[in-house]
Parts: structure tokens; sequence; C-alpha cells
């Protein structure tokens, strides 16, 4: 489980991180999506953190003020941030974008 203390070793490669809350249906709709959007992009990998006493720091470093928050980062570092719930088309367009541009900025 990622908390406060371990968070900065697990955040390595392309990640998809989802911060989610333990009653909200948006958050329990999501993880699913987005673990099969993961599924099909071995590039990626998918990290679910829980917002609670044990992830203030994390939320705080990442600014998450809302839950679900879905952030996209790169050895830790955020390229791209969604919140709430988007339909899984929508989701999956803006997935891949926002992935592809990261790539082509490394290339440059």
């Amino acid at each position: 489980m990622i908390n406060d203390d371990n968070y900065k070793e697990k955040f390595k490669g392309l990640q998809v991180v989802e911060i989610s809350g333990e009653s909200c249906a948006n958050c329990l709709t999501l993880m699913p999506m987005l673990y099969e959007l993961c599924k099909a992009r071995p590039e990626l990998t998918l990290v679910h953190i829980e917002a609670s006493e044990n992830t203030v720091k994390i939320m705080e470093e990442y600014a998450v003020d809302r839950v679900p928050t879905v952030l996209l980062l790169d050895d830790g570092e955020v390229f791209a941030r969604a919140t709430g719930f988007q339909p899984e088309e929508i989701f999956e367009i803006w997935l891949d974008a926002k992935v592809e541009e990261r790539k082509a900025q490394k290339v440059k």
C-alpha cells in the first residue's frame, strides 16, 4: 500500500495514479475502467491511493483537493491531471493524447 512514508520510491516510470475516497461512487466506477485501460497499455502502471490520514502528505504535494483525481506521472513528475468522472471513451482519448505528448517531449 502506498502511504506518506514510501510513495517517492514507488513513483517510477509512466504511471496512472488514481486517488479516490472510500465512499465516492465515481471513484468506485472509475477504478475498473482505469484498470482495463492500463492493462491494454503495458508502458503504464496503475497506482491506487486511498485518500486518508495516511496519505495527507501525498495529497498536499500533488495538490489533490477532490476525489477522484487521476494524475499522470513520469518518474514522480505530474504531467497531466484529471478530476471527476468522465466516460470511458473521453478518458481513453485524454489518456492516450497526454501519454503521446509526454513521449514526444522526451524525444526532443
